[in-house]
Protein backbone atom coordinates (compact mmCIF):
# COMPACT_ATOMS: atom_id res chain seq x y z
CA UNK A 1 0.00 0.00 0.00
CA UNK A 2 1.19 3.18 -0.92
CA UNK A 3 -0.50 6.63 -1.04
CA UNK A 4 0.82 10.37 -1.59
CA UNK A 5 -1.14 12.98 -0.75
CA UNK A 6 -0.65 16.88 -1.79
CA UNK A 7 -2.46 18.93 1.08
CA UNK A 8 -3.04 22.67 -0.27
CA UNK A 9 -4.94 25.87 0.43
CA UNK A 10 -4.52 29.10 2.17
CA UNK A 11 -3.28 29.45 6.48
CA UNK A 12 -6.25 28.86 8.76
CA UNK A 13 -8.64 26.78 6.57
CA UNK A 14 -7.69 23.67 8.46
CA UNK A 15 -4.94 22.21 5.97
CA UNK A 16 -2.48 20.88 8.44
CA UNK A 17 -5.61 19.16 10.25
CA UNK A 18 -6.00 17.49 7.47
CA UNK A 19 -3.05 15.92 7.59
CA UNK A 20 -2.82 15.51 11.37
CA UNK A 21 -5.97 13.13 11.37
CA UNK A 22 -5.12 11.39 8.39
CA UNK A 23 -1.47 11.01 9.39
CA UNK A 24 -3.01 9.59 13.04
CA UNK A 25 -4.98 7.07 10.96
CA UNK A 26 -2.77 5.63 8.86
CA UNK A 27 -0.40 5.37 12.41
CA UNK A 28 -3.26 3.44 13.92
CA UNK A 29 -3.35 1.29 10.64
CA UNK A 30 0.32 0.38 11.10
CA UNK A 31 1.38 2.38 8.17
CA UNK A 32 4.67 4.54 7.75
CA UNK A 33 4.13 8.14 7.19
CA UNK A 34 6.26 10.99 6.02
CA UNK A 35 5.03 14.57 5.86
CA UNK A 36 6.93 18.04 4.69
CA UNK A 37 4.69 21.02 5.27
CA UNK A 38 5.75 24.75 3.71
CA UNK A 39 3.94 27.89 5.09
CA UNK A 40 3.57 30.65 3.01
CA UNK A 41 3.25 33.75 4.45
CA UNK A 42 3.21 33.60 8.51
CA UNK A 43 -0.84 35.07 8.59
CA UNK A 44 -4.11 33.25 7.72
CA UNK A 45 -4.14 33.94 3.55
CA UNK A 46 -0.59 32.73 2.95
CA UNK A 47 -0.17 29.48 0.58
CA UNK A 48 -0.05 26.24 2.63
CA UNK A 49 1.19 23.04 1.05
CA UNK A 50 1.54 19.42 2.94
CA UNK A 51 3.31 16.54 1.13
CA UNK A 52 1.81 13.52 3.25
CA UNK A 53 3.15 9.85 2.08
CA UNK A 54 1.88 6.45 3.50
CA UNK A 55 3.14 3.12 3.00
CA UNK A 56 3.55 -0.10 4.22
CA UNK A 57 6.50 -0.17 3.70
CA UNK A 58 9.36 2.28 4.72
CA UNK A 59 9.72 6.02 3.27
CA UNK A 60 12.82 7.56 2.16
CA UNK A 61 11.73 10.53 1.49
CA UNK A 62 8.82 13.01 2.49
CA UNK A 63 9.10 15.35 -0.45
CA UNK A 64 6.48 14.10 -3.81
CA UNK A 65 8.15 13.84 -6.38
CA UNK A 66 6.44 15.50 -9.78
CA UNK A 67 4.10 13.46 -11.23
CA UNK A 68 3.92 11.67 -8.18
CA UNK A 69 0.90 12.73 -6.44
CA UNK A 70 -2.14 10.13 -5.65
CA UNK A 71 -4.43 12.58 -4.23
CA UNK A 72 -4.33 15.85 -4.54
CA UNK A 73 -6.86 18.11 -1.40
CA UNK A 74 -7.01 21.44 -1.51
CA UNK A 75 -9.21 24.04 0.57
CA UNK A 76 -9.22 26.54 -2.67
CA UNK A 77 -9.40 25.49 -6.58
CA UNK A 78 -6.07 28.11 -7.19
CA UNK A 79 -4.14 26.03 -4.80
CA UNK A 80 -5.15 22.92 -6.61
CA UNK A 81 -4.10 24.25 -9.93
CA UNK A 82 -0.73 24.95 -8.62
CA UNK A 83 0.32 21.06 -7.36
CA UNK A 84 -1.03 20.06 -10.94
CA UNK A 85 2.45 19.04 -11.95
CA UNK A 86 2.83 16.31 -8.99
CA UNK A 87 -1.06 14.77 -9.79
CA UNK A 88 0.00 11.27 -11.40
CA UNK A 89 -1.20 9.93 -14.76
CA UNK A 90 -4.67 8.57 -12.43
CA UNK A 91 -4.31 10.28 -9.47
CA UNK A 92 -7.68 12.21 -8.29
CA UNK A 93 -7.92 16.06 -7.47
CA UNK A 94 -11.12 16.52 -4.54
CA UNK A 95 -10.92 20.80 -4.09
CA UNK A 96 -13.51 23.28 -2.46
CA UNK A 97 -15.41 24.84 -5.79
CA UNK A 98 -15.23 27.96 -3.88
CA UNK A 99 -12.22 30.10 -4.48
CA UNK A 100 -10.38 32.20 -1.35
CA UNK A 101 -10.36 35.51 -3.16
CA UNK A 102 -7.07 36.76 -1.03
CA UNK A 103 -5.22 38.71 -4.23
CA UNK A 104 -6.66 41.45 -6.85
CA UNK A 105 -5.40 39.44 -9.66
CA UNK A 106 -7.71 36.68 -8.87
CA UNK A 107 -8.49 34.66 -11.97
CA UNK A 108 -11.56 33.90 -13.57
CA UNK A 109 -13.08 31.37 -11.20
CA UNK A 110 -15.28 29.81 -13.61
CA UNK A 111 -11.62 29.25 -15.73
CA UNK A 112 -10.12 27.90 -12.67
CA UNK A 113 -12.80 25.25 -12.35
CA UNK A 114 -12.95 24.53 -15.83
CA UNK A 115 -9.02 23.94 -15.78
CA UNK A 116 -9.33 21.34 -13.03
CA UNK A 117 -12.44 19.45 -14.76
CA UNK A 118 -10.37 18.85 -17.39
CA UNK A 119 -8.53 16.46 -15.67
CA UNK A 120 -11.05 13.99 -15.54
CA UNK A 121 -10.40 12.61 -12.17
CA UNK A 122 -11.91 15.40 -10.22
CA UNK A 123 -14.56 15.98 -7.47
CA UNK A 124 -15.15 19.91 -6.76
CA UNK A 125 -17.32 20.25 -3.67
CA UNK A 126 -19.32 23.37 -2.64
CA UNK A 127 -17.72 22.86 1.23
CA UNK A 128 -18.72 26.45 2.14
CA UNK A 129 -22.36 25.96 1.33
CA UNK A 130 -22.45 22.22 2.67
CA UNK A 131 -21.47 23.89 6.13
CA UNK A 132 -23.85 26.67 5.85
CA UNK A 133 -26.45 24.46 5.51
CA UNK A 134 -25.52 22.11 8.15
CA UNK A 135 -24.49 24.95 10.47
CA UNK A 136 -21.11 23.85 10.67
CA UNK A 137 -19.25 26.69 9.72
CA UNK A 138 -15.50 25.68 11.44
CA UNK A 139 -15.72 22.34 10.12
CA UNK A 140 -15.13 22.99 6.18
CA UNK A 141 -12.07 20.77 5.93
CA UNK A 142 -13.96 17.76 7.61
CA UNK A 143 -16.28 17.65 4.62
CA UNK A 144 -13.51 17.79 2.34
CA UNK A 145 -11.65 15.16 3.90
CA UNK A 146 -14.77 12.86 4.45
CA UNK A 147 -15.21 13.43 0.10
CA UNK A 148 -11.60 12.06 0.06
CA UNK A 149 -11.81 8.66 2.28
CA UNK A 150 -12.40 6.46 -0.43
CA UNK A 151 -9.39 7.37 -2.10
CA UNK A 152 -6.92 7.18 0.73
CA UNK A 153 -7.31 3.42 1.84
CA UNK A 154 -7.29 4.29 5.31
CA UNK A 155 -11.29 3.36 6.23
CA UNK A 156 -13.71 5.56 7.55
CA UNK A 157 -14.08 4.13 11.01
CA UNK A 158 -10.09 4.74 11.50
CA UNK A 159 -10.67 8.58 10.50
CA UNK A 160 -13.37 9.05 12.15
CA UNK A 161 -11.48 7.42 15.11
CA UNK A 162 -8.56 10.08 14.66
CA UNK A 163 -10.92 13.02 14.70
CA UNK A 164 -12.26 11.92 18.31
CA UNK A 165 -8.73 11.26 19.15
CA UNK A 166 -7.33 14.63 17.71
CA UNK A 167 -10.25 16.76 18.84
CA UNK A 168 -11.14 15.06 21.92
CA UNK A 169 -9.33 18.06 23.86
CA UNK A 170 -12.16 20.56 22.23
CA UNK A 171 -14.42 18.96 23.81
CA UNK A 172 -17.60 16.55 22.63
CA UNK A 173 -19.51 19.04 21.12
CA UNK A 174 -16.77 20.09 18.86
CA UNK A 175 -15.86 16.31 18.42
CA UNK A 176 -19.43 15.76 17.26
CA UNK A 177 -19.48 18.75 14.41
CA UNK A 178 -16.71 17.02 12.72
CA UNK A 179 -17.83 13.45 12.75
CA UNK A 180 -20.94 15.22 10.97
CA UNK A 181 -18.73 17.22 8.90
CA UNK A 182 -17.18 14.13 7.68
CA UNK A 183 -20.30 12.20 7.05
CA UNK A 184 -21.60 14.62 5.04
CA UNK A 185 -18.28 15.19 2.81
CA UNK A 186 -18.31 10.71 2.95
CA UNK A 187 -21.97 11.00 1.03
CA UNK A 188 -20.76 13.61 -1.26
CA UNK A 189 -21.82 12.88 -4.70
Amino acid sequence: MKTDIILSGVGGQGILSIATIIGHAALTNGLYIKQAEVHGMSQRGGDVQSNLRISSDPIASDLIPLGGADVIISMEPMEALRYLPYLSKNGWIITSSTPFINIPNYPDTEKVLDELRSHGNVKLIDIEKIAKENNIPRSMNMILLGATTEFLGLGEEKIAESIKTVFAAKGEAVVEMNIKALELGRTFK
